[in-house]
Parts: structure tokens; C-alpha cells; sequence
């Protein structure tokens, strides 16, 4: 008699192959945040400061130098097992973020403490920082974990951005959130107003996840596959259920856009905005815009490509209502950090209408052509260097009780400190779309790939509140030279030139893009192509 051995049939299993060339921006960050954790965890708390910014700089660099080696070798592909997709808009997306992560870096260490003074001292004066940021240093609240938190997040972000399967997209989702509501709780004088920012991000983001996670499970039993090409597949082949599939694409849709910032799931973004240390706002601002949008992009456009009439008409309710939400709630807004935060829903709705527009290789754009992808992406570039910058230059006015935000404070600021003041004018100016910024040039090409898409009516809508919302920074430019100060209380202080370094990038590449765009219009050009 024959035993049951005898008759099983063997299984194959194939060991995956990892592409190390390829992955190794990835791996160099996720290493660089492991060796972060070894220096916080074994380091004194002197050195410990300059050792964690050392490491952070050296790991993004040496990521950005693989990146930019590996773009110009090329050989895009779909590596580990499909699972992750490296083609343009994965390498466009994961330079943007090293280089926004860089500049974070800089502002995170400007929180550093040298000799037990801050670095921030007031211009003209020789009082170091504010009474509350004394008492901070003094009981040694500086947080140097922000650093790891920081380079985990962005392995995170760069794993969401480039993740051809959903559910390494929700593994990737969860690795860059959660060190995100740490950060947002880490106010250096421990405020209960940062400590209530990261509970509501933190509740309302595990929410949002768990209705990402229960869409995957519902596109998985419609089209039996994680990966977005089966599913785009079993969409083209007229699958069963169609229920799941649109209860599905919903849900994942959720996810999504509460990341983005879309209205309705834009509730958490004034609070958070408001709450957070400003250097991890003006992260969580770019960064994780950057990473989400790119993947709902790589989301909709590669896995239900096929289902496009179904998802389009419901983008393009959705945008309408974040650029109208954003653009004239921001009207009402008397506190700047709070006003900022509105203005980015206003851009997430903006960003929607390029992306509803679908101007794509599939739907006949021409190879190198600017489509909805490519602007996007340029749209984004474009946005993360006036926010950095603006951010930035938020960090400079300040109080005995610490940042001065609220818009009072800010009037006259442009007479204390005029090239503070020209700098955050091109900044909100390039947010308005005004020419010759980088701004004008995102607007341009969103809007004209909509328009392309067939939606002008759209276009027309995005016009309309971009009039808006470019009231909101005109007044914010008059506030700051129009106005005679009301608060002598408050000062314009000089940062350490890692601030400097970055508000100065930022306003280069603001002009520098806005008066000659080719350069970037080549990259976003040729990044412009999901991988299937």
C-alpha cells in the first residue's frame, strides 16, 4: 500500500531575488533609521544631538546619490515579486522626499541645544530665546528621537509611494504614520495643544487605515490578487461582484485622500497643522502629501485604470469641494500656521483636478509628453519648496511665549525685517500661482492636463477659488508691510544657518523654476509612466 508520502506531490517554492541596486535608496533609509535607534539608545546626551544629525545627513545623501545613479542607468521594473514598482514616478518621488527629508533634517536641528542657550536669539538682542524655551533646556525636554522617527517615516513614505500591491501599501501606510504621531506630539515644552494635535491625528489616522485595510479585503475578493495589474485585469475581464469592487475602490479611496488632506477627511489637518512643532508640520505638509498622492496616482491609474468612469466623477466632486472648503475657510483664518493649513486643502483639491483628469500614456498622451502624472508631480515639487521655506520663516517670528502665529503678530514684520518678509512674500506668492514661481508653473500644467482630460469645467471651478485663495496671501503680504506692529512683544530672530540654508533653497528653486521650468519639465517628463 502506497503511503501518503508517496503520493503528495511536491512544492515548489521560489526564494524571491532582491533587486539590491535597484531597492537600495529604500534599504540605505530603513538602515540609517536602525542605526539612528543604536546612536539614541547608546550615545551621551551631549554628543548625541550633532551624532543623529551626522547620521541623518550622511543616510539621505548617500540615498540621494544611489537614486540619482540608478535614474541614470535606468532599467525600471517591477521587483520583488511585484510587490514594489521602480520606474519614473518612483524615482522622481523618492528624490523629492530625500531632499524635502534633508531639509526637514536642517530644521529639526535647529531645536538643538549648544551650552545650554538656543540657538535662537532675537535680532539686535542678546536674549536667548523665550522664558518657556529656558525651562525646556534646563530640564533637558529636547527630543533627539525625532531624528530616527524621521528617517523611519520617510522609509515609510518611500515604500507607499513605489508599493505595486495593496497590501505592502498598508504596511508601508502604517510604518510612516505612526512615527508621524509621535512627532506631532513632541513639542520640546511638551504642550498640551501638541499632545491633543497627536491623539486626534492618531485616532482619526487608525481609522482611516482600517477602512484602507477592509477595501484591500474587498478588492482582493473581487479580483483574487493584491497586486494592482491583476486587479486592473480582472476589471478589464468584466469580473463578478461588482459591488466589491466599487465598495472596495471607496474604502481604499478613504485611505487615501484622509492622508492628502481631501475634504471630507480633512478635519485633522488645521488641528495637527496648529498643534505640531513647526518643523514636523512643515513635514507632515510636503512629505506625506507627496508620498499619498503618488500613490493614489499609481492606485487609480494602474490597479482601476479600467474603472476610471466609475472613480472620476466621484475625484471631481471631491476636489471641488476641498478647493472651495479650503480656499474660503482659509478666509476666516487669524492664526497663520492655521491659515497654512487650510491653504494645502485648497492645493490637495488642486492636485485633484489634474489627477481626475486622467491625461495619461494609457488614454493616449504621447511618450514624454506632460500629462496628469507629470504635473502632478511637478505641482508637488513646486509646493514642497515655498512650504519648507514658509515654514521656515514661521519658525523666525517669535515671543516671550515662544512663536508668535497669530496674524496680529505678524503685522509689520515686513518693516522689523524686510528680507524675512520679500522671502515669505515670494513664497505665498508662488502658493497664489503667480508668475515667475514654480507655483505659476504646477498650476499651469494641473489645470492644462485636466483641461486635456476633458474636464473644463473643472479647470473653471480650480480658477475661480485659485482667485480666492490668492486673496488669502495678498492679505497675509499687506499684513506684513502694510500695517504698523500692535505687539511689542514680538521679534524677528535670527536662526542658525541651517534655517537660512533652507528657507534659501527653498526661494531659489522657487524662482529658479518659475523663470526656467525646462529642467524639472524634463525630469517630470520622463517620470511620467507607471510601471504595470
Amino acid at each position: 500500500m502506497m503511503s501518503l508520502l508517496d503520493v503528495m506531490i511536491p512544492l515548489e517554492i521560489t526564494a524571491p531575488k532582491p533587486e539590491f541596486r535597484l531597492l537600495a535608496p529604500l534599504i540605505l533609509v530603513l538602515l540609517g533609521a536602525c542605526l539612528s535607534i543604536l546612536v539614541e539608545t547608546t550615545s551621551k546626551r551631549g554628543p548625541r544631538y550633532g551624532a543623529q544629525l551626522i547620521v541623518s545627513i550622511v543616510t539621505l545623501g548617500a540615498a540621494l546619490a544611489l537614486l540619482v545613479r540608478n535614474w541614470i542607468i535606468g532599467n525600471a521594473q517591477i521587483a520583488m515579486l511585484g510587490s514594489i514598482a521602480v520606474d519614473g514616478p518612483t524615482w522622481f518621488a523618492w528624490g523629492a522626499l530625500l531632499v524635502f527629508g534633508l531639509m526637514t533634517a536642517l530644521l529639526f536641528a535647529e531645536r538643538r541645544v549648544s551650552g545650554g542657550q538656543s540657538q535662537f536669539t532675537a535680532m539686535g538682542s542678546s536674549v536667548p530665546g523665550s522664558p518657556l524655551e529656558r525651562e525646556a533646556i534646563a530640564a533637558r525636554a529636547e527630543h533627539t528621537e525625532v531624528f530616527p522617527l524621521l528617517l523611519f517615516s520617510l522609509f515609510g513614505m518611500m515604500l507607499f509611494a513605489s508599493a505595486n500591491d495593496l497590501l505592502v501599501m498598508f504596511v508601508a501606510l502604517e510604518i510612516f504614520s505612526l512615527p508621524l504621531y509621535l512627532l506631532a506630539g513632541l513639542a520640546r515644552r511638551r504642550r498640551m495643544l501638541s499632545q491633543e494635535a497627536a491623539l486626534k491625528y492618531f485616532l482619526l489616522g487608525a481609522l482611516s487605515s482600517a477602512m484602507f485595510l477592509y477595501g484591500t479585503a474587498l478588492l482582493y475578493g473581487y479580483a483574487g490578487s493584491f497586486q494592482l495589474r491583476a486587479i486592473d485585469q480582472a476589471i478589464s475581464a468584466g469580473g463578478q461582484g461588482r459591488g466589491l469592487l466599487l465598495a472596495g475602490m471607496g474604502l481604499v479611496a478613504v485611505g487615501l485622500l484622509f492622508k492628502i488632506g481631501a475634504v471630507p477627511f480633512h478635519s485633522w489637518t488645521p488641528d495637527v497643522y496648529t498643534g505640531s512643532p513647526t518643523p514636523v508640520t512643515a513635514f507632515m505638509a510636503i512629505c506625506t502629501k507627496f508620498a499619498a498622492v503618488v500613490a493614489l496616482m499609481r492606485v487609480f491609474y494602474v490597479g482601476l485604470g479600467a474603472a476610471r468612469w466609475d472613480w472620476q466623477p466621484l475625484l471631481a466632486v471631491i476636489a471641488v469641494l476641498t478647493m472651495c472648503v479650503g480656499a474660503l475657510i482659509a478666509l476666516t483664518q487669524t492664526d497663520v500656521k492655521r491659515m497654512l493649513a487650510y491653504s494645502s486643502i485648497a492645493h490637495a483639491g488642486f492636485i485633484l483636478v489634474a489627477i481626475v483628469g486622467a491625461n495619461t500614456a494609457a488614454n493616449g498622451l504621447l511618450p514624454g509628453g506632460i500629462g496628469s502624472t507629470s504635473a502632478v508631480l511637478v505641482y508637488l515639487a513646486a509646493y514642497g519648496l515655498a512650504t519648507l521655506g514658509a515654514f521656515g520663516l514661521v519658525t523666525m517670528v517669535r515671543k516671550a511665549g515662544g512663536e508668535a502665529t497669530s496674524l496680529a503678530a505678524w503685522q509689520g514684520v515686513g518693516r522689523k525685517s524686510p528680507a524675512l518678509g520679500a522671502l515669505m512674500a515670494l513664497f505665498l506668492l508662488s502658493f497664489a500661482g503667480v508668475p515667475p514661481t514654480a507655483g505659476f508653473i504646477g498650476k499651469l500644467l494641473a489645470f492644462t492636463a485636466a483641461w486635456k482630460g476633458g474636464y473644463p469645467w473643472l479647470v473653471g471651478i480650480a480658477i475661480l477659488m485659485s482667485l480666492v485663495a490668492a486673496f488669502i496671501y495678498i492679505r497675509m503680504i499687506v499684513v506684513m508691510f502694510f500695517r504698523n506692529p500692535v505687539d511689542d512683544e514680538v521679534e524677528v530672530v535670527s536662526p542658525s544657518w541651517m534655517t537660512w540654508l533652507v528657507v534659501i533653497l527653498g526661494a531659489v528653486g522657487t524662482l529658479v523654476f518659475g523663470i526656467y521650468a525646462q529642467p524639472l519639465l524634463d525630469l517630470a517628463g520622463q517620470a511620467g509612466v507607471f510601471l504595470r
